[in-house]
C-alpha cells in the first residue's frame, strides 16, 4: 500500500494558497511580490529535477541535429574568442597547438562523452555517474565540490559570453566612439537582461537556437572562405609565418613539444560537452524506447555529440590559422582590434563594415544566448542534487529566486574581472577541465565495472591527459581554482547551514507498507494504537520481553492493551528525503515488530504515526526511552547520522509537521 504524508502535502500548498482565488481581491505588495518569485515552487515539492529540466510536451522528441544547435549556443560560440585567446597563448604555434587541442577532443573528450550518454541518458551527466560511485557523506561532499566547479564553469560562460559579446560590441567602428570604456557597464546590463528573462519566464527555444547557430557558423563559412583567400593571394605570408615559426623554435618535434606545453591554455575549445549530455532528454528516441532503455536516444545523442566536435574541430583549426597568417600579434594584446574578436576584426577588414556588423549582431546574439543556456544548466543542475541531500532551503526549488542568486554572483564575477575575456579564461578552463577529467574518471571506473579492459585502458590514458592539462591550467592560471574553491566553500557552508536549519523538517515522501505491516495496523484501528520504538539489538526474546515490561511500567499501560513495536534501520543517514518502506514481522511467535528502512529514525517515526493516523483515522501513541549522553552530542549524531536523542526530536518532527495539536499523535517518554 501506498500512501502520501498528509503533513507534506500541506506543506507544499503553502504557496498556492498564498495567492487569493479572487483575482481582484486585496493583498499587500509584498505578499504578491513572494507569490511572484515563489512561483512553481509547490509543484517541485516531490522531485527536484529543476526548473527546465523537463522537456515541454511542445518540444518533446526533438531530432538530434536540431538539439545540437542547442548545444552548439555553448560550444559553437567559443568561436567568438578562441582564436584570439590561442593566439595570445601560443604566438605563432596557434595553428599546430590548435591540432593537439583538436587531437585531444576527437581522441579524448568525444569518446569519454560518448559513454557518458550511454551511462547516464536523463541528462544527470557525468556527476551523476560519480554520485553513484560514493555513498554516504563522502558522496555528497564530492558531489558538492563537483556542483562548485559546474558553478565557475556556467558563473563564467555567463559572464564571459557577455563580455565578448560586449567586446564586438564597443570595438565595431560605428559604436566604439560612443561605447568605448562602458565595457563594465554594457556587460552588466547584458547579464542583468539575461536574468530578466529568466524573471520573466524562460521557455524551450530550440527553434531560435537552430536559426542563430546556422547564421553564425553561415557567417564563419564566409568569413573563413575570404580569409584563405587571402592567404592564397599572397602566399608571402605563409612563407613569413613559417620562417618566423622555423626561426623560433627550431624543428617540428620543438614545435609539438611547446604545443603540448601551452596546450592547457587553449582548454575552452573543449566546452560544451557537458552541455551536451545535459541536454539528452530533449533528444528524439525509438518509439519502443523506455526511461529504463531510451536507446534511439543515446543513440541520437551520440550523434549530436560526434557531429558537433567534427565541426567544431574544423572550425578551430582553420581559424587558428588564418587569424595567425593574417592579422598582426599587437592587434591580439588587449587594447588591440582583435583582442577577444579575431573573426570579427578580419570580417570588417575584408567583407566591409555592412558584413562586419552582421557578423558582430550574429556574435553577439549568440554568446548571449550562450549564457542563456549556462543559465538554463545551473538552474538545472543544482535541483537535481542539493534540495535532495536537504542541502538548499526552499525557495531554491523555485527559479525566479535562483536567478536573482546566479545574476547578482555574475555581477560580482564580472566587477572582479573587469568584464575582461582574458583574464576569465583561465577560471573558465578550470571548470570546463575539472568537469572533463571528473567525466573521464568516471567512464574508466565504468568500464572497469563492466570487465572492459581494452576501454579501461583507453580511458584511464585519456584520464591523465586530462588531469595533466587540468593541473598544467590550474598552476599557470590559479584563479580558475580559486573561484572555485570559493563556489566550492560557499556551497559546502551554505548546503550544511540549510540541513542544520531544516533539520526538523518532515521529510519523507511516500510511505509503503507490505501486506504484513498494512494487517497489523489494521488490526489494531478499532482500539488504542500503541507503538513501541525499539533500538533493535540481538532482536531475541528476551530484548522484547524486558522491552515491553519496562514501557508498561514507565506509563502505566493496561496489561490487556496490544502493543507493536518499530524499529528503524538507517541505511544512508547522508539521505535527505526518501520513502519510508515498513514491513510486518512476527518473531518468536508473539511480537508484532514494523522494521522501517530510513535515513533518519526521528523522521521514520514521525512519518509512520502521521500516516498511521491517516490510515486509521485514529491517533496513535508512541512510547519511547531516554537517551543517555550528552543532549548536543545526541544531536550531532542526529544530523550527521540520522540517531541520537531521537523522542524529543520526533515529536519535534511532529510539531512542525501538524500544527494542530489536538491532530497530533502522541509521544511518550519514560
Amino acid at each position: 500500500m501506498v500512501s502520501q504524508v498528509s503533513a507534506f502535502d500541506r506543506s507544499n500548498t503553502v504557496v498556492a494558497s498564498a495567492v487569493p482565488a479572487d483575482p481582484g481581491a486585496d493583498i499587500p505588495a509584498r505578499s504578491r511580490l513572494r507569490a511572484w518569485l515563489l512561483e512553481g515552487l509547490s509543484d517541485m515539492a516531490k522531485q527536484h529535477p529543476g526548473p527546465h529540466a523537463e522537456v515541454p510536451e511542445a518540444h518533446q522528441g526533438q531530432r538530434w541535429w536540431r538539439v545540437m544547435c542547442l548545444t552548439g549556443l555553448d560550444y559553437f560560440s567559443t568561436l567568438g574568442y578562441q582564436p584570439g585567446i590561442a593566439a595570445l597563448a601560443a604566438g605563432l604555434l596557434s595553428p599546430i597547438a590548435t591540432i593537439v587541442l583538436v587531437v585531444v577532443t576527437l581522441l579524448g573528450a568525444l569518446p569519454v562523452y560518448r559513454r557518458v550518454a550511454q551511462e547516464s541518458p536523463h541528462g544527470e551527466g557525468s556527476i551523476a555517474m560519480l554520485e553513484r560511485l560514493l555513498s554516504f557523506w563522502k558522496g555528497k561532499l564530492f558531489v558538492l565540490a563537483l556542483l562548485g566547479f559546474a558553478a565557475t564553469d556556467f558563473i563564467i560562460t555567463i559572464t564571459l559570453s557577455a563580455a565578448d559579446a560586449t567586446a564586438h560590441l564597443v570595438e565595431n567602428p560605428h559604436l566604439s566612439s560612443a561605447l568605448g570604456g562602458h565595457e563594465v557597464l554594457i556587460t552588466l546590463l547584458l547579464v542583468a537582461l539575461l536574468g530578466g528573462v529568466f524573471l520573466k519566464g524562460f521557455s524551450e527555444a530550440i527553434g531560435v537556437a537552430v536559426v542563430l547557430v546556422a547564421l553564425y557558423l553561415a557567417l564563419n563559412v564566409v568569413v573563413v572562405a575570404v580569409g584563405f583567400w587571402h592567404v592564397i593571394t599572397a602566399p608571402q605570408l605563409v612563407t613569413d609565418w613559417s620562417h618566423a615559426l622555423t626561426a623560433e623554435h627550431g624543428n617540428i618535434f620543438a614545435m609539438i613539444g611547446v604545443s603540448l606545453v601551452v596546450f592547457p591554455k587553449l582548454a575552452l575549445g573543449l566546452s560544451g560537452f557537458e552541455t551536451g549530455v545535459a541536454v539528452m532528454p530533449h533528444v528524439k528516441g525509438d518509439p519502443g524506447d523506455t526511461e529504463e532503455r531510451p536507446t534511439g536516444r543515446i543513440r541520437g545523442t551520440r550523434k549530436l555529440l560526434t557531429t558537433a566536435a567534427i565541426i567544431m574541430s574544423i572550425f578551430l583549426i582553420t581559424t587558428s590559422f588564418i587569424t595567425t597568417v593574417l592579422i598582426p600579434a599587437d592587434e591580439f594584446k588587449t587594447g588591440g582590434q582583435a583582442n577577444g574578436r579575431a573573426l570579427a576584426f578580419l570580417a570588417h577588414k575584408y567583407l566591409g563594415g555592412g558584413f562586419g556588423s552582421v557578423y558582430d549582431l550574429s556574435t553577439i546574439a549568440i554568446l548571449w544566448f550562450a549564457g542563456a543556456s549556462a543559465m538554463a544548466g545551473l538552474l538545472n543542475l543544482m535541483p537535481r542534487y542539493l534540495p535532495r541531500y536537504g542541502m538548499a532551503p526552499h525557495w531554491a526549488r523555485a527559479v525566479r529566486p535562483m536567478v536573482l542568486v546566479l545574476t547578482g554572483v555574475a555581477f560580482l564575477i564580472t566587477w572582479i574581472f573587469d568584464a575582461n575575456v582574458d583574464k576569465q579564461g583561465g577560471a573558465y578552463a578550470t571548470g570546463v577541465l575539472v568537469l572533463i577529467s571528473s567525466a573521464a574518471i568516471a567512464v574508466t571506473i565504468a568500464a572497469r565495472k563492466a570487465r572492459q579492459r581494452g576501454w579501461t585502458w583507453a580511458f584511464a590514458a585519456i584520464s591523465v591527459v586530462f588531469l595533466y592539462t587540468t593541473v598544467i591550467n590550474v598552476a599557470e592560471r590559479p584563479d580558475g581554482v580559486k573561484i572555485g574553491a570559493c563556489f566550492i566553500v560557499a556551497i559546502i557552508l551554505l548546503s550544511l547551514l540549510s540541513r542544520l536549519a531544516r533539520a526538523f523538517e518532515l521529510r519523507v515522501t511516500d510511505v509503503v507498507l507490505d501486506p504484513t505491516a498494512e494487517r497489523f495496523l489494521r488490526d489494531a484501528g478499532h482500539r488504542t494504537i500503541r507503538l513501541i520504538a525499539n533500538e533493535p539489538n540481538n532482536r531475541d526474546q528476551d530484548e522484547y520481553r524486558e522491552k515491553k515490561r519496562q514501557i508498561r511500567a514507565d506509563n502505566d499501560i493496561p496489561a490487556d492493551d496490544d502493543v507493536v513495536f518499530v524499529e528503524v534501520i538507517v541505511r544512508d543517514p547522508s539521505e535527505f528525503e526518501s520513502e519510508l518502506q515498513v514491513r510486518g514481522e512476527v518473531l518468536h511467535g508473539r511480537y508484532r515488530v514494523l522494521v522501517v528502512e530510513s535515513s533518519s529514525v526521528p523522521n521514520a517515526l514521525a512519518a509512520l504515526l502521521m500516516h498511521v493516523r491517516d490510515l486509521t483515522g485514529r491517533q496513535p501513541h508512541m512510547y519511547f526511552e531516554w537517551t543517555e549522553g550528552n543532549p548536543l552530542a545526541q544531536f550531532l549524531r542526529f544530523f550527521l547520522f540520522g540517531q541520537g536523542e531521537v523522542a524529543p526530536v520526533t515529536r519535534e518532527v511532529l510539531r512542525e509537521a501538524e500544527p494542530d495539536r489536538s491532530r497530533r499523535p502522541r509521544v511518550h517518554v519514560g
